[in-house]
């Protein structure tokens, strides 16, 4: 059978000990004792049977088969280095699918990406709509869910906002829809069958009781909230989906917003690499959520 030669430790120190004739230099570069480079070296020479520095006064000088097995050597590491950082290049940006609830993600998500792409230009970032539980770990990296069902254990969940809610209506509707800030009978009430009970809810932490205004079902949420956009009534709108109208005055809140007792996490399966997609989003993910709750 082949013998083989010494560990890759050695072969790096000798690597080091030859690029810099030193092996009090190659010692400091490696964090190491000079006493420890000599030995590796050492037991390089012993596999070998022939020195490979020739010492002398404290100096040591590659011999002719030193100068020989140290151009193969940095050659076949660096390889392995360029290699190595290739294998972690593919890691670190391979795609990554985020699932996220469908409304948060056409109404607060996606208008927000282009700052995350600007931080992070190569990531692979892959976005996918869905509520509920959810498996991750195949074909989806990270969920983006609210806490209105038991995820498992094992899933690591970093909260990202609290839910605020609020009666929402296009503002030259609210004069129509509310007196005194007070919602009035001619208010017709938008309902989603994604979340049927956001009005009692919205009776509940308010104290009052729900109101036998007409009313009008609709299939998502933002159906509900486009619906209140286009003047058609007045819906019940979650701060984080409907900011921007408000900012764009293209939705009133004029009862403000109230906390529903519910959050949102970010779902994950394990902690993230230092430098991976899935740890850039994350941090991107929770510092743009910090930002906003202090707005």
């Amino acid at each position: 059978m082949r013998q083989h030669i010494t560990s890759l430790p050695a072969l790096v120190c000798f690597r080091v000990a030859a690029d810099l004739e030193s092996f009090s230099k190659a010692a400091d570069r490696l964090n190491l004792t000079h006493g420890a480079v000599s030995r590796a070296v050492r037991l390089l020479e012993d596999d070998l049977g022939t020195p490979l520095f020739e010492r002398r006064n404290r100096a040591v000088f590659l011999t002719d088969a030193g100068r020989r097995l140290a151009h193969v050597v940095a050659r076949g590491l660096g390889e392995i280095e360029q290699e190595a950082q290739r294998i972690k290049a593919e890691h670190t940006n391979a795609p990554v699918t985020i699932s996220c609830e469908p409304t948060l993600m056409m109404r607060w998500l996606i208008p927000r990406m282009p700052q995350f792409h600007v931080a992070n230009p190569t990531a692979d970032v892959r976005l996918l709509a869905g509520g509920g539980p959810v498996t991750l770990g195949s074909g989806v990296d990270l969920a983006i869910r609210r806490n209105d069902f038991t995820w498992p254990e094992s899933y690591l969940a970093q909260h990202l906002f609290d839910e605020r809610i609020g009666p929402v209506c296009r503002p030259d509707k609210a004069k129509d829809f509310f007196d005194f800030d007070r919602m009035n009978a001619a208010a017709m009430l938008l309902h989603t069958r994604t979340r049927p009970t956001a009005w009692a809810t919205w009776a509940e932490i308010t104290g009052g009781t729900c109101r036998p205004n007409p009313g009008q079902d609709f299939e998502h949420f933002y159906f509900s909230l486009q619906a209140a956009i286009a003047g058609l009534g007045v819906a019940i709108g979650p701060w984080h989906l409907v900011q921007d109208d408000i900012q764009a005055e293209l939705l009133a809140a004029p009862q403000g917003f109230r906390l529903d007792g519910s959050a949102y996490f970010l779902l994950s399966v394990q902690e993230s690499e230092g430098e991976s997609t899935v740890a850039q989003f994350k941090h991107w993910l929770a510092d743009l959520a910090a930002k906003e709750a202090q707005a």
